[in-house]
């Protein structure tokens, strides 16, 4: 699967292409803009403690990419998406997936979730993990379109809301 890929329909060709590739550390300031900038339309359905967690700060993100996989979705030279992934035994959990607010709806939350899942795949993981808020419908809409569906499992996380998603992975993409 090659990580650099174009929208598909009839204007593509006039769009810079988006290309997903590993974090750098010199991205941290970028993707905490990117992921403030992001979750700040639904600042007032966290609690401030979930919020903070949420749009984790520089050195959170340095972290991260030191000890996590993280990637960027870039578009003419700047970071337009993110996403994070740890694994958690046989299940590789993806964290802090975010889109540049002016270009959702352009197939970069599936590029990055496409990234995410070959990653997982080729290094054996057997399924894919993520929490979610019911606020985030749009982000809910990808996930089930995507082969997500919810576990069933939810908990309250520093006062708000969280429910459990879950893919199963079949066998190593191509």
């Amino acid at each position: 699967m090659t990580p650099s890929v174009s929208t598909t329909d009839q204007t593509s060709w006039l769009r810079p292409a988006v290309r997903i590739r590993r974090a750098k550390k010199s991205d941290s300031a970028a993707i905490e803009l990117l992921l403030r900038e992001s979750f700040r339309e639904y600042e007032s359905a966290y609690t401030p403690e979930a919020f903070a967690i949420t749009t984790p700060g520089k050195e959170e993100i340095e972290d991260r990419i030191k000890h996590w996989v993280v990637w960027v979705a870039v578009r003419a030279s700047m970071i337009v998406g993110t996403v994070s992934a740890h694994a958690e035994g046989e299940a590789l959990h993806i964290r802090s997936m975010a889109v540049r607010p002016t270009i959702r709806g352009k197939g970069i939350g599936r590029l990055l979730l496409a990234r995410v899942e070959n990653f997982a795949c080729t290094n054996g993981y057997k399924r894919l993990i993520l929490n979610t808020t019911p606020f985030l419908t749009r982000a809910i809409r990808l996930y089930k379109r995507f082969g997500f569906g919810f576990t069933g499992r939810e908990r309250k996380w520093f006062g708000t809301r969280l429910s459990a998603m879950a893919k199963q992975l079949t066998s190593v993409q191509p």
